[in-house]
């Protein structure tokens, strides 16, 4: 197994234990993240549930969501795979919300990924496990492409400090299915299948590269400025996400007269 892997197999495990729980819960989506991130849960030997949960999903993510699980099954004895089919779920709320509500598309996307959330935590409670994340770094603290307590809504980030093209280099070093690495990622959220390079405008690598840029904009392409700024307009849209939530902070002197 690889080094990264190693150290990643072996924090998840201490995790576990310091937290007493019993196992992980992870969703799978068809795309490289929960891939790889599920296989590393899987590698620590503890109990693995892998779900899938489609709402309107592409055929082609939930091909591959089962093919990844089919074959994590026949290579770990610790996985369980289950199918929870959200598009009744959804559709119901769809069908409660106003009218305002249903007409706005990144609404509706989120949703789906907060029912999700609803249900891994639900199938976690009852087997006492912990809610594995499938974040990586430029999603979670680069452009903030999650859901807010949706896919965000996790107990532990095992690839969480891997930059996609690192997650890409470990899923192939421990033969994640070829579908799922020659596939374009995407978070799963439309129905049209739509890559995260379509909604964001730039490739991962550009992001990377944007992530660590420290020199002079003026000396750049317009290429280069083009993806600086799309990452830029990302990451600060999206800091609220990535910050702790606000709590406003009363001064002592005017909570104690409020007792008075």
């Amino acid at each position: 197994m690889h080094d990264v892997a190693d150290h990643i197999v072996s924090w998840l495990h201490t995790y576990l234990q310091t937290a007493k729980s019993k196992g992980f819960v992870i969703g799978i989506s068809g795309g490289i993240d929960s891939a790889l991130s599920s296989t590393l849960c899987a590698l620590t030997g503890a109990p693995t549930i892998c779900i899938t949960m489609p709402i309107r999903q592409t055929k082609a993510e939930f091909d591959r969501a089962n093919e990844h699980m089919k074959e994590l099954q026949r290579r770990f004895q610790n996985v369980r795979t289950l199918t929870i089919d959200l598009t009744h779920t959804f559709e119901t709320l769809e069908a409660a919300l106003p009218l305002d509500s249903i007409s706005q598309p990144l609404a509706m996307a989120n949703s789906r990924s907060r029912l999700r959330m609803v249900t891994l935590y639900a199938v976690a409670q009852a087997n006492q496990c912990l809610v594995a994340g499938t974040g990586n770094r430029v999603e979670d603290f680069g452009v903030g492409f999650y859901t807010k307590y949706g896919d965000g809504g996790v107990d532990i980030s095992p690839i969480a400090d891997l930059m996609k093209t690192e997650v890409f280099a470990l899923a192939k070093a421990l033969e994640v299915v070829a579908s799922i690495q020659n596939a374009a990622p995407t978070d799963g959220l439309w129905e049209d299948g739509r890559s995260d390079e379509d909604q964001i405008g730039a490739s991962y690598p550009e992001l990377e590269w944007a992530m660590t840029f420290s020199g002079e904009p003026s000396q750049l392409n317009e290429r280069q400025q083009e993806v600086l700024k799309i990452y830029k307009n990302f990451h600060h849209a999206n800091l609220h996400k990535m910050e702790p939530i606000p709590v406003c902070m009363v001064p002592p002197a005017l909570k104690a007269a409020l007792l008075s």
